[in-house]
């Protein structure tokens, strides 16, 4: 947000409690169970779901008005809130943020200590159900060094914005065949992510450069110096 002030993050709210240094209207918007209901029947949110025994939903409005103005809107969600969101907003930019690894994840969720040891088992598992699966979002980013990765995300909506300012009328989505699979969720060196399915002909292009280290089996194809995850 200091990199690009004039992006607008629409915060979800929430029945859960706050954690420590979270501050109501930044973080989230923590209401109680009955007015999150109210809400939902009211249809005042874009999507909303059940997670781990608390409510979390986005705020149709916040969305609508932010938009309107003109302003890039920013939202954090899950990967179910975020599928959801794909159907209302499929022009969406998709980006899943990544651990170096479960090891490195387990790690961070014990450190924070704001859940008990059932909730981070909960967790931890619901996690691995949904790394195994990226299809639907365009980026990925492995955060293991906090820098690197916010340049890579600054970088990703400073190129995405200036791409739909150059065709505001003709941006398309790229194909979906080249959805990021990730391999090593069991792992302790980590995760690795390689493009999906490709056509044979994209596949035979992408190997034939010299000194390349890539397999191709017509299928998937794995180019080794286009990628550094």
């Amino acid at each position: 947000m200091s990199e690009q002030p004039d992006i607008k993050f629409c915060p979800s709210i929430t029945t859960r409690r706050p954690r420590p240094g979270e501050v109501d209207g930044v973080d989230y918007v923590f209401v109680s169970r009955e007015e999150f209901l109210d809400r939902k029947q009211r249809q005042q949110l874009t999507e909303w779901a059940e997670v781990y025994c608390n409510y979390y939903g986005t705020p149709r409005d916040d969305i609508e008005q932010a938009l309107e103005r003109g302003s890039t809107v920013l939202l954090e969600k899950d990967v179910q809130g975020a599928r959801t969101l794909r159907q209302a907003y499929p022009e969406g930019i998709f980006i899943f943020i990544l651990p170096p690894s479960f090891e490195e994840l387990e790690r961070r969720i014990q450190a924070r200590g704001t859940e008990s040891n059932m909730e981070q088992r909960i967790r931890l598992d619901s996690a691995r159900r949904e790394i195994a699966d990226l299809a639907g979002f365009d980026y990925v980013i492995i955060n293991e060094d906090i820098e690197r990765a916010t340049d890579r995300l600054v970088a990703i909506t400073l190129g995405e914005r200036a791409r739909h300012e150059s065709f505001p009328c003709k941006v398309q989505r790229r194909s979906r065949d080249d959805k990021p699979i990730v391999e090593g969720c069991g792992q302790k060196n980590g995760f690795q992510v390689h493009p999906g399915t490709c056509s044979s002909k994209a596949c035979k292009a992408s190997s034939g450069g010299a000194g390349r280290r890539s397999a191709c089996d017509g299928e998937t194809c794995y180019d080794c110096n286009n990628r550094d995850t």
